[in-house]
């Protein structure tokens, strides 16, 4: 039952190296090429590294991106949900709708 919840809820509100290119694509109008180099160049990779799973580990562990697994473990020191999209929303510097909500109730977190 976990699994097919996680697969629902989209990785619990963390977001993989192509949700971000997309994210670009659709908020700032990048073609594809465009996106993923941005995307790269705002976490210190290549654009071949987006798609590498190593790699990408480790950018979402020093960037605090969270961890994308498809069991309910969680990490202490890792971010998790609403956290992550503020840390992805601050290293692509794009407004995330979530944070943007969050910020406006908690009087500007």
């Amino acid at each position: 039952m976990h699994n097919a919840h996680a697969q629902a809820v989209s990785i619990g509100g963390i977001r993989a190296g192509g949700d971000l290119v997309a994210r670009m694509q659709m908020t700032r109008g990048m073609r594809l090429k465009e996106a993923k180099r941005y995307v790269a160049d705002r976490l210190g990779v290549t654009p071949f590294d987006l798609s590498d799973p190593v790699v990408m580990t480790e950018v979402r562990n020093e960037l605090g991106f969270g961890r994308i697994h498809s069991y309910a473990i969680s990490q202490p020191l890792q971010a998790n949900q609403i956290e992550a999209k503020f840390n992805i929303a601050r290293a692509l510097d794009v407004p995330i709708n979530c944070v943007e909500r969050f910020r406006e109730r908690t009087g500007g977190a």
